[in-house]
């Protein structure tokens, strides 16, 4: 099927062959969902030679192998990414309308994945799409969640959450693999024994156990033949039912098992504001990282006979603390199973395990209360106490007398377990995702780590991949893109892109520019109209803020921002205003009270704004509605304005950034993250910075915060906005609706300042930049070259250039070539 090798006709018998196979129908009777799977095996059809290829080119060539552990993967649909990467879509779609079919309107039938939440699944997903187009071995990690996150509908102005189950008609790209499952044991005891030889052996009795069953999903790297693997783990009983018990009236046991391997595997991320639902997440934490070092090793052992040379062959990335319980299973696996000595296995071990630090927030570091930890994990809690008391040795060696040090450096404190302190314990390579963030990381939050560590530390900028946010999400951009740059290699070397930078003073260049761009916003008001039944303008300024919903990312600050902007229209209706429409588009976690309020908010202004005919429709403001991969793709294409407004120094880097800025958005943004990096590339005046910076709020934060009474009191505009969240002008006369987000802004409660994230205090700031920003759309001519300039200097963010600093600098991997000949 790869390109030129497309036979059209074989393509679509194989179709109709698959409808007759699946459904017992003809062509012409089935459902879009059934043409949808049909097609979708004839495509998995043409993938797996290449799979099969390219394992048997990795099994010939023996290269090292990266496994990239994480608890999220946020893949987005596969079909029309698997054709683009395979240099088929073309000739598939139409094939397609030969046959009568619309492709677009089948890759609509495909549910996303419900593997992942926010941007550290999506960076895992890009990775695993530049390792795969850039030819090393790696293998993805991960959980099969049978319903994910959770489905967001918005009723009432609320967040509801319904069960995503993705999986109803199956996935028709995934295999089942039962050879390679494991078994993960949970609880009991461990009972000491000694050899015939004196030699001590751990035995873990008394433990639940579940079977480990891996799901392979393929992995198409672009144009190359090559087909990685992203694995992900479901969970079976290891006996399916206990008939004995059952017999015996103990209805509870006989399900028992079935319940705890149905647990696991059920929703991402459970909600862990209680006992029960921390427990549930560091069972899931443990159970695929477990299943996937076991079949690791497994793996290893296959061809190689000496455990001791394992990380020459092997290196283990762990995205995040989630999965840094792999330092004490790869310690598990190599003592109590290899029979190494601990030194030995200490060695291999940090030759192995590198971490990836994506949070400067200090209660985003994972911390596990130690009476669960030991309690689920026995054994592996013994070896995370070994590792700790040598590394408390080692720092009282290093800092004599120094218990200041200990007590933040231990592993084991306060009654906790600090997973990022054993990943940077263990882990050969500490990196964080952005320079400023790295920077932080190593003066402030991980100081004392950098300081007796330093040679572990290094930065890694995150990366998008364009085969998806530009070929697949905007392929009329992606067209004009290989027309003007007269080749299509920048679909794998996006620094290419620089090539457009002559064209930033071209009329007729900024024309077809912005006629992309009103094109791709007649598609998204489109669909607001059909999904929200709002009419919205495409002339308007599509002013866009997509991502989790989290108290820094201040989406709070964008909409006092809109109620605002209503207070001047509706005193100043003689004014000259533009156009604007403000969309939003975020899940709040289920157990995040305040962020679903936020999310209420949203959707209230947007009632009372959109309703008011006496603005003429100069605002308009969009919540849409279960935001995601698929819809995201359009979302940037369609966006005037990147809404990158964190509070400087918790946004580690961002990669939505990137994706607005390639699809032509210039960011509207402070100086966090990688908005740092993006400015350098296309310049600070193609792009709208304000408030204040990572010094600042860090020095603010250091000495008690500022008071932000301040602000109210002395900025009219700011008291009349904050007022309006209690005097319910936006809750049809409700004054205490939004009196928790009132309070969050001004009163310093418990352990949480007034205005933790510096909402009131950029605010004006903030106020001045979004005017700057209808001043330069205002000029037409401005607002195309900055527009075009974001496009031609998005080279350095794409993941391709991460994953090449990853390999020559922390894995060492060798591109491996496939060669497949098809008949």
């Amino acid at each position: 099927m790869y390109n030129p090798r497309f036979e059209k006709e074989a393509f679509k018998k194989e179709v109709k062959q698959n409808v007759k196979h699946l459904f017992r129908k003809e062509i012409e009777e089935v459902s879009q969902q059934e043409l949808y799977q049909a097609v979708s095996y004839a495509v998995k059809e043409a993938i797996i030679d290449n799979w099969i290829a390219t394992q048997k080119q990795y099994e010939k060539d023996d290269p090292k192998i990266v496994y990239y552990m994480s608890m999220e993967f946020l893949m987005g649909r596969a079909l029309g990414n698997n054709l683009i990467n395979m240099t088929a879509y073309t000739e598939v779609k139409e094939a397609l309308e030969e046959m009568g079919v619309n492709l677009n309107l089948l890759e609509d039938e495909e549910p996303d994945p419900a593997l992942g939440n926010g941007g550290l699944g999506r960076l895992a997903a890009c990775f695993l799409d530049s390792l795969a187009s850039l030819g090393y071995a790696a293998y993805g990690c991960g959980i099969r969640y049978r319903y994910g996150m959770f489905k967001q509908k918005i009723e009432n102005g609320y967040q509801v959450e319904t069960p995503d189950n993705w999986l109803v008609n199956g996935n028709p790209f995934e295999l089942r693999r039962p050879e390679y499952a494991k078994e993960v044991r949970f609880g009991g005891n461990i009972r000491v024994e000694y050899d015939e030889k004196g030699k001590i052996h751990f035995v873990q009795e008394n433990y639940e156990s579940v079977k480990a069953v891996p799901y392979d999903y393929p992995i198409v790297g672009y144009n190359n033949n090559v087909v990685n693997t992203l694995r992900i783990w479901d969970a079976e009983p290891i006996v399916d039912f206990q008939l004995e018990s059952f017999d015996r009236g103990d209805y509870h046991k006989a399900v028992e098992q079935q319940n705890l391997a149905k647990n696991i595997v059920e929703v991402l991320y459970p909600n862990d504001n209680h006992y029960a639902g921390k427990e549930l997440r560091l069972k899931q934490q443990y159970f695929f990282v477990s299943a996937s070092l076991q079949a690791a090793v497994a793996k290893y052992k296959k061809n190689h006979d000496d455990i001791k040379k394992l990380y020459e062959k092997m290196t283990i990335q762990m995205n995040d603390t989630h999965p840094t319980v792999a330092v004490a299973e790869l310690m598990r696996i190599l003592l109590d199973v290899e029979g190494l000595g601990w030194e030995e296995a200490w060695e291999i071990t940090k030759k192995t395990c590198a971490y990836t630090n994506h949070t400067i927030m200090a209660e985003a570091l994972e911390k596990w209360p130690i009476d669960l930890f030991s309690r689920l994990l026995p054994r592996v809690y013994q070896i995370v106490q070994e590792i700790d008391r040598r590394f408390i040795e080692h720092i009282r060696k290093t800092y004599p007398g120094d218990e200041n040090k200990v007590k933040k450096m231990a592993i084991l404190r306060d009654g906790q377990v600090k997973m990022a302190h054993l990943a940077i314990v263990a882990g050969y390579s500490v990196n964080g995702v952005a320079r400023l963030h790295t920077e932080i990381l190593k003066n402030q939050e991980l100081k004392e780590f950098y300081q007796l560590m330093p040679e572990k530390f290094n930065n890694k900028t995150n990366g998008i991949t364009q085969r998806r946010f530009l070929m697949h999400g905007n392929p009329r951009l992606a067209d004009w893109v290989t027309e003007k740059l007269g080749t299509k290699d920048w679909i794998t070397d996006l620094s290419l892109m620089s090539g457009l930078k002559k064209y930033a003073d071209d009329p007729e260049a900024w024309k077809e520019f912005m006629e992309i761009k009103y094109k791709n916003k007649e598609f998204l008001a489109a669909y607001i109209l059909k999904h929200n039944g709002i009419e919205v303008d495409p002339r308007s300024i599509f002013d866009v803020q997509v991502k989790r919903l989290h108290e820094y990312k201040r989406q709070l600050l964008n909409i006092l921002h809109v109620m605002y902007l209503y207070n001047q229209i509706k005193e100043h209706p003689e004014k000259n205003f533009f156009p604007r429409t403000f969309i939003f588009g975020a899940k709040a976690s289920a157990g995040y009270i305040r962020a679903k309020e936020i999310i209420k908010l949203i959707n209230s202004v947007a009632d009372v704004v959109n309703n008011d005919r006496s603005i003429n429709g100069k605002i308009k403001v969009v919540f849409i509605e279960d935001y995601r991969v698929s819809n995201a793709e359009w979302i940037f294409a369609a966006a005037d304005v990147s809404e990158q407004i964190s509070t400087a120094s918790k946004e580690a880097s961002g990669t939505g950034n990137m994706k607005f800025m390639l699809n032509g958005a210039p960011t509207l943004g402070t100086m966090d993250g990688a908005n740092v990096e993006i400015v350098e590339e296309v310049g600070i005046e193609n792009a709208f910075i304000f408030g204040l910076s990572s010094d600042e709020v860090i020095n603010y934060e250091q000495n008690g915060g500022y008071n932000p009474w301040d602000v109210y009191n002395n900025d009219e505009d700011v008291r009349r906005v904050v007022n309006q969240l209690v005097d319910g002008t936006y809750a049809n006369g409700n004054t205490e609706m939004y009196r928790d987000l009132y309070d969050s802004l001004l009163t310093t409660k418990g352990g949480n300042r007034a205005d933790m994230y510096f909402i009131l205090k950029d605010f004006r700031a903030y106020a001045e930049a979004q005017q700057k920003v209808e001043e330069a759309y205002r000029d037409k001519e401005r607002w195309a070259k900055m527009a075009l300039l974001n496009t031609a200097c998005c080279g350095k963010f794409s993941s391709d250039r991460t994953i090449r600093e990853y390999v020559e600098d922390i894995w060492k991997l060798d591109p491996v070539k496939i060669d497949v000949k098809v008949e």
